[in-house]
Formats: structure tokens, C-alpha cells, sequence
């Protein structure tokens, strides 16, 4: 099993940043895919961003550019560094796992951008 722990959300205005972290725990593969998804009220859950052990990234078209994914591998935590933020990118993020274990979610963080 993979715990995962979100933190960093919260309001912001327009055209400010906010920094996300995800820290895991658990019976980590090394060998996994780590990513950011999101989820605005009547909207379905969306990817944004997608890393993989390997620093591979991929990344939703409506926030490349202005978006970050970065992981440090021994420290088993993602971050997302989100800059130029629009009231569009209004959401609940939640952090998860991917690997031969599973598939592992954490319980989200709220991001509010304000106009």
C-alpha cells in the first residue's frame, strides 16, 4: 500500500503562483508514474501533469507553460509549481500513484484562483 499527502493549496488571485507537494509513503516501487490531476465542481477529473520516475513529463495544454511537475525520487515526493494562475484552473488537485502495486490517490487540496 501507498499513503499519499497532499499540501500547498489555497486561494489566490489571478496571476499569482502557488507550489503543491505530494509526499508518499508505503511500499513505494521505484519504478512507478507520479502525477497532479483535478477536478472542478461538475467537471470530470482531468489530468494536468504527469511525471515518471525517470523525469519524463507530460503535461495538460491548457497549463503548459505556466505549469511545474517536479518529484525527488529519494525523498518520495511530487511537487507542481503552478505560476500565471487563472480562475479556470479552480480546483480540487489530488496527487497520485502509479505502479506494478496499483493505482494510489490522495485525498486532494483545494486550489481557489480569484479574479
Amino acid at each position: 500500500q501507498v499513503q499519499l499527502v497532499e499540501s500547498g493549496g489555497g486561494l489566490v488571485q489571478a496571476g499569482g503562483s502557488l507550489r503543491l507537494s505530494c509526499a508518499a509513503s508505503g511500499n513505494i516501487f521505484s519504478a512507478n508514474v507520479m502525477g497532479w490531476y483535478r477536478q472542478a465542481p461538475g467537471n470530470q477529473r482531468e489530468l494536468v501533469a504527469a511525471i515518471t520516475n525517470g523525469g519524463s513529463t507530460n503535461y495538460a495544454d491548457s497549463v503548459k507553460g505556466r505549469f511545474t511537475i517536479s518529484r525527488d525520487n529519494a525523498k518520495n515526493t511530487l511537487h507542481l509549481q503552478m505560476n500565471s494562475l487563472k480562475p479556470e484552473d479552480t480546483a480540487v488537485y489530488s496527487c497520485n500513484q502509479w505502479d506494478a502495486s496499483g493505482d494510489y490517490w490522495g485525498q486532494g487540496t483545494q486550489v481557489t484562483v480569484s479574479s
